[in-house]
């Protein structure tokens, strides 16, 4: 059996094969943040297709922390029986369910830069680039408030059958926010030193240990690298790394940029130094993720013990049953759907 389509534990939890699908963001929640018939197909058809952890996508802990007012989540009891329903037809495909809680901080609605319904929020009132609202800085009692809203997400996310959650700490977004020295300027014990930009984050993650289940696995999306001279870096993230696990974190979604604009080098497994460098330096499991698209490719990234998991994002936006098609060219076993067997011996993958 090839290392792609071998089984993976995680506490109590093992995935069929080492393939994540990638949170995305879809944008096409209601303005109640609710899930709707596309996200039922959206990640339906790739739990059908294959894949062995389907991660929706980014949703919101609270509505300020929206990236947009179409965002999913998880802030209101109404949101839940559509995540139920959308955890029961993934587990219905042989899948293991995830969703990343995360909050947009500065970022907050995007494509208004910030002008939404609510203003946005952030460690340091900085905006996130020219012509963006100046964020309110977050005092200790709002951090507090914040840090709740994280730790309810996750327990409402456990209630609807979640088996996974990831805590989003990349792309710019609030947490990662807090560990960059670029958007991080407090004068308090939550800035200056690493130590002191990692206390939120890290706080935050092992209050939300703390309230997910013991037996289901918990990620952290950390964005490695800022590409920006100055900013946060790999030896950072070694060392931030190390502080989650201790923190209770299960592995480490190895991602990078979103600092600034496009200030990130894009090339097939562009993360993979650093998920391998966070897997051997920190002695933590780690999931490469970044323009990984060809199985051999795939293959290769967990043989060489680069990282214990594959996170695709575009390549399953195209195909949906790319493990499928990856189990055939490393002539290995697929899960089929049922309904599709006929297709199975007969065409040209």
């Amino acid at each position: 059996m090839s290392t792609l389509l071998s089984p993976y534990a995680l506490r109590r939890v093992t995935l069929r094969n080492r393939i994540v699908m990638s949170p995305m963001c879809q944008y096409s929640a209601g303005e109640d943040g609710q899930v709707t018939d596309w996200h039922l197909v959206h990640y339906g058809s790739r739990a059908a297709g294959g894949v062995g952890l389907v991660m929706v996508e980014a949703t919101a802990v609270e509505p300020r922390g929206r990236i947009s007012t179409q965002d999913l989540g998880l802030y209101d009891p109404r949101q839940l029986p559509g995540l139920r329903r959308l955890v029961e037809f993934i587990h219905s495909q042989g899948a293991a369910a995830g969703i990343q809680i995360a909050h947009a901080g500065r970022k907050a609605f995007s494509a208004s830069k910030g002008r939404g319904p609510q203003h946005p929020v952030a460690p340091s009132a900085v905006p996130f680039a020219e012509g963006w609202v100046v964020p309110h800085e977050l005092s200790a009692d709002e951090m507090d408030r914040v840090a709740q809203a994280f730790v309810q997400a996750a327990r409402w996310a456990a209630e609807v059958g979640f088996d996974v959650l990831e805590l989003h700490a990349a792309h710019g977004y609030l947490l990662h926010e807090f560990l960059s020295p670029l958007s991080n300027r407090r004068a308090d014990e939550h800035g200056g030193s690493l130590e002191g930009r990692m206390r939120f984050p890290v706080r935050v993650a092992r209050a939300v240990r703390e309230a997910w289940p013991q037996g289901r696995p918990m990620l952290v999306r950390l964005s490695t690298t800022d590409w920006i001279p100055g900013g946060f870096d790999v030896e950072q993230a070694v060392a931030v790394a190390r502080a989650l696990q201790e923190a209770g974190v299960d592995a480490i979604d190895c991602s990078s940029g979103g600092m600034a604009g496009a200030a990130v080098a894009e090339y097939p497994g562009f993360n993979v130094p650093a998920a391998r460098r966070l897997r051997h330096e920190a002695k933590i499991p780690t999931i490469a993720v970044g323009l990984i698209t060809r199985p051999e490719h795939a293959e290769a990234i967990l043989r060489q013990g680069d990282a214990d998991l594959v996170a695709l994002g575009r390549a399953l936006l195209r195909e949906p049953h790319w493990p499928l098609h990856a189990a055939r060219t490393l002539g290995d076993a697929a899960p089929w759907p049922r309904q599709y067997l006929r297709a199975k011996e007969r065409v040209d993958l």
